[in-house]
């Protein structure tokens, strides 16, 4: 029974990757630099600080990155820089202390706005939800 879930754990891990790796191609071909996120929010201390590494001492595996949100993307707009975070959900749902920080974010001006990129309605197709408005955007 254990090692059936830790097999759905093991192939959604990699699902959600593949996913990631999809919406930062997807970003770069429309002209954002992304690059991968390594802060994250401590709500307790209300502020910024640095992610923690996941280390595995038994199949040794160690996550560099366990950032929120997932990727930093930036794009020379004539003279200024538009400077987004992307969070990459592929049901596109958020959990309460998600939404904390991603409006901790928003309210110390860390990101200009905050992307939620999730699985479209046709095969392979990717949407983007603007956080704060709420409404399905597009990038260019």
């Amino acid at each position: 029974m254990i090692k059936k879930y830790s097999l759905r754990g093991k192939k959604g891990r990699a699902a959600g990757t593949r996913f990631e790796a999809k919406v930062r191609a997807e970003l770069e071909k429309a002209g954002w630099i992304v690059d991968k996120w390594s802060n994250n929010v401590d709500l307790e201390k209300n502020k910024l600080v640095k992610a923690k590494r996941k280390f595995n001492p038994y199949l040794k595996v160690l996550v560099m990155s366990t950032g929120f949100p997932d990727f930093i993307a930036f794009k020379n707009k004539k003279n200024f820089y538009e400077i987004i975070g992307v969070e990459v959900k592929s049901n596109g749902w958020l959990d309460k202390e998600e939404k904390e920080k991603i409006n901790f974010l928003l309210k110390n001006k860390i990101f200009n706005k905050v992307i939620i990129a999730k699985k479209g309605k046709k095969r392979g197709s990717i949407e983007y939800l603007d956080f704060e408005k709420g409404k399905l955007i597009t990038l260019s």
